[in-house]
């Protein structure tokens, strides 16, 4: 054992010693001609308050960089940094600005680096952001409640309508299932691209993205069948309520975010529109115990599951919002989504051979279809 440790320590230690002198040399240092080293800066934050504005700033690009000058709206403006000097690579620094902005107005603040380097950013639209206070995380908790446990329960009423129905039914139902999990995935992960790509360069968020959600992927289907079998029933629909709610966590870091900065109207429209939005969910959560009569706190524990991480991302989202770490669960979400997307196919297959029947059958593929559709068409009352 000691034997094998050394074999791996040793061509390590080797890598770190050879790297280390190869920075220390510089060999190129001579061919870059005095040109500048490459610069990047991304804006991960913005708070308005009485004192002004602060910007979450995240350096990137080759050596440490310096902020030497800001403006706002086309002035010079003084500004202090937390904490202050060079910033290193993919370090972050706060940059509190003593500007009087003015409410719904727009804003654009230039940043301009020690190179004369300059890095726009612009506030849309000026607004106060929440101070987390007991009165407004309730109000965020119950925007969530309204986005996220809500239409899932709602969805859930199906439950009796699905149960009462034949095999054809409960065929119809996995199919659906597939289908609004199918939409879900390709929206879950183009919000975590899109994401990725507002976060600092330096992190390769993209990459990032696709092995986190084939990592998640790899780790449920093992865990799912680590006893050598597949799930179904309330195993099955614990998965898809995960899942979901993985997905429903990524959508309130958004929501917040959106309100926080001022980017999204919440009113009564929007809400009800996640609520419809969101409706189909429960209805597929509950699609695998159709052959089974669970009890109802196994049904309360299930809408908790699929709804919940969604009050959580409101309030992540409206006071600690960063666009790695939403892209992140949304990834996660994306690689969850899959495997139940896998779980239910498989089952479907089974009850098929069951029957007799081939799983494509007209009754599976109108499933799918109508839980795509339904997902896509109550997706356009949702603009956030």
């Amino acid at each position: 054992m000691n034997r094998t440790i050394l074999q791996i320590v040793l061509p390590i230690l080797l890598i770190v010693a050879v790297a280390a002198a190869f920075l220390a040399s510089d060999p190129f240092g001579s061919l870059n001609g005095g040109t500048p080293p490459t610069e990047e800066l991304t804006v991960e934050r913005t708070v308005l308050d009485g004192n002004g504005i602060a910007l979450r700033v995240r350096a990137g690009g080759s050596e440490p960089m310096t902020i030497a000058q800001l403006q706002v709206d086309g002035a010079y403006w003084t500004f202090t940094q937390e904490p202050s000097g060079a910033l290193e690579r993919l370090s972050n620094a706060w940059l509190r600005i003593p500007y009087a902005w003015v409410q719904g107005e727009t804003h654009h603040v230039t940043l301009l680096t020690s190179s004369g380097v300059t890095f726009d950013h612009t506030i849309d639209v000026a607004i106060a952001t929440p101070v987390a206070t007991t009165g407004m995380l309730g109000a965020f908790g119950l925007i969530g409640l309204f986005v996220g446990v809500v239409p899932v329960a709602l969805g859930m009423l199906f439950y009796p309508a699905l149960r009462s129905g034949g095999t054809r039914t409960f065929q119809f139902a996995l199919a659906l299932t597939i289908g609004l999990l199918a939409y879900l995935l390709i929206d879950t992960l183009e919000e975590a691209l899109e994401l990725a790509g507002e976060a600092a360069p330096g992190f390769h968020g993209g990459v990032l993205v696709w092995l986190v959600a084939a990592l998640t992927f790899a780790v449920l289907m093992m865990v799912g069948r680590r006893k050598g079998g597949t799930l179904e029933g309330v195993g099955l629909a614990t998965a898809i309520s995960l899942g979901i709610g993985l997905h429903n966590l990524g959508e309130g870091l958004a929501i917040g975010s959106a309100f926080a900065t001022g980017s999204a109207a919440l009113g009564s429209f929007l809400v009800l529109g996640f609520t419809l939005h969101n409706l189909t969910e429960g209805i597929g959560i509950v699609a695998p115990m159709t052959k089974k009569r669970p009890s109802l706190w196994i049904f309360a524990a299930l809408a908790a599951l699929a709804g919940l991480p969604a009050v959580a991302g409101v309030w992540i989202g409206s006071y600690a919002f960063s666009p790695h770490w939403a892209a992140l669960a949304f990834a996660v979400g994306a690689g969850a989504i899959l495997q139940v997307i896998i779980e239910v196919g498989a089952l479907l297959i089974r009850q098929a051979r069951t029957e007799g029947q081939p799983w494509l059958s007209g009754t599976a593929l109108s499933g799918i279809g109508v839980g795509a559709v339904a997902m896509y068409a109550t997706a356009l009352l949702v603009q956030i």
